[in-house]
């Protein structure tokens, strides 16, 4: 072994100790494995040569199929390092290596790996991190962000697919975001529409960029679900946007509108003093645990009556003026209730979709916006999140039945 690598030092008790440098000794190992390794690939690439000319490489034979032309070199990443393979090139066949075969699936793997980590939220500098640790090539930011550009098609086609179930709960909401704009960075909102179809399975069905939360932002939203197929609608849930709350009739005249009771407390809460809170939203929330809608209009009524005891007249105000807004969930089957009168759903995919936007900071384009938030979400939905049944939707069809019954 090379004397750099091992040393003597000076007799000690017994005689001469021998230090061993690790960081030469690992240099010395990885250029023989490395060597070693590339030496063996190397070797079955022209044995693979041999077999399609059907004669070794110098050898004269009348059985001879084609004769080299030389090679290219093609680098492989591997844990042993960087490797140079001599591919070579034949004349009259075409060199097709089932070690190069077995690279580009691991190269296509690879791809894989790195686009499913940035979309699941790990940083970019994480990223070359891991590769390195992996497979001993630190892969550059600008790797990964072509890498994803391969699969934006992909996602986009996913994005706007058409929708060829029905959807009787929709759940709207619009996710602030910064993107630069005109040279500025300004607030964006990107709409997002969340739909349980007619099996009770969750899916997103709808991410469009909106200026802002805005009637036309809505609309335009709202006709592009309805071109792409969304139909079957019987409820939408959603916080107060004046603008969508118009917008829905345009479209979907038949559906009603659930206000979000979890904002419309927070809209109450609002207006009272922070000492008073815990008490007021002990009130408010009875609205919410009645038998029926009947039951919760009375308990309306002892709610503002109480309010305007304690003197929180703009509490009654928003009580006396909102209150039937959250009662739509009403009239749908009980057993769904819990999850169809707020929009807590939605919020909590918009909370993991700001955690994962936050390292990114403010956005070049829309393009880029949408996609990162599409790229996410997706990739939520083809796991246990989206293939898990959220409702039974069997309960909406029976309680259609007996309310049809009682009409009759």
């Amino acid at each position: 072994m090379h004397d750099t690598i091992i040393h003597e030092e000076n007799p000690a008790i017994n005689g001469k100790i021998i230090t061993i440098n690790e960081n030469e000794v690992k240099g010395y190992l990885d250029s023989v494995v490395k060597g070693t390794v590339e030496e063996t690939l190397n070797g079955l690439l022209d044995a693979e040569a041999d077999d399609l000319c059907n004669a070794l490489k110098y050898e004269r034979s009348p059985e001879r199929q084609s004769t080299r032309a030389g090679h290219y070199t093609r680098t492989l990443h591997a844990r042993a390092g960087e490797l140079k393979l001599k591919v070579p090139r034949l004349r009259n066949v075409p060199f097709e290596s089932a070690i190069i075969d077995r690279y580009r699936r691991r190269e296509s793997s690879v791809e894989e790996a790195l686009i499913e980590m940035y979309i699941a939220g790990v940083s970019v500098r994480r990223v070359e991190d891991i590769t390195q640790a992996l497979w001993g090539a630190r892969v550059s930011p600008q790797t990964v962000s072509n890498l994803n550009k391969k699969i934006y098609g992909r996602i986009d086609e996913w994005r706007i697919r058409k929708l060829s179930d029905s959807y009787p709960y929709v759940y709207l909401d619009g996710i602030w975001l910064k993107r630069s704009w005109g040279g500025e960075v300004k607030n964006v909102s990107v709409l997002v529409a969340l739909g349980v179809n007619s099996e009770g399975y969750r899916e997103i069905i709808g991410i469009e960029e909106g200026a802002k939360e805005d009637k036309a932002s809505w609309s335009k939203f709202l006709r592009c679900l309805k071109e792409r197929g969304l139909t079957g609608v019987k409820l939408f849930i959603s916080d107060k946007s004046i603008g969508l709350v118009e917008s829905i009739p345009d479209f979907y005249p038949d559906a009603k509108w659930q206000r979000c009771a979890v904002h419309f407390y927070r809209d109450i809460m609002g207006a009272v003093p922070k000492h008073r809170t815990a008490e007021v939203m002990r009130l408010v929330k009875t609205l919410h645990t009645q038998e029926s809608i009947d039951s919760a209009r009375r308990k309306t009524a002892q709610v503002t009556e109480t309010l305007k005891a304690m003197k929180l007249n703009q509490a009654v105000k928003i009580v006396s003026e909102g209150a039937e807004e959250t009662f739509s969930y009403y009239t749908f089957p009980p057993q769904h209730w819990q999850h169809i009168k707020t929009n807590n759903l939605l919020e909590r995919l918009n909370k993991e979709i700001r955690r994962r936007t936050r390292v990114v900071g403010s956005f070049p384009d829309a393009e880029s916006a949408i996609m990162l938030i599409s790229a996410r979400l997706r990739h939520m939905m083809v796991g246990k999140w989206g293939e898990v049944r959220y409702m039974n939707m069997g309960l909406l069809k029976e309680n259609e039945i007996v309310n049809e019954t009682s009409v009759a």
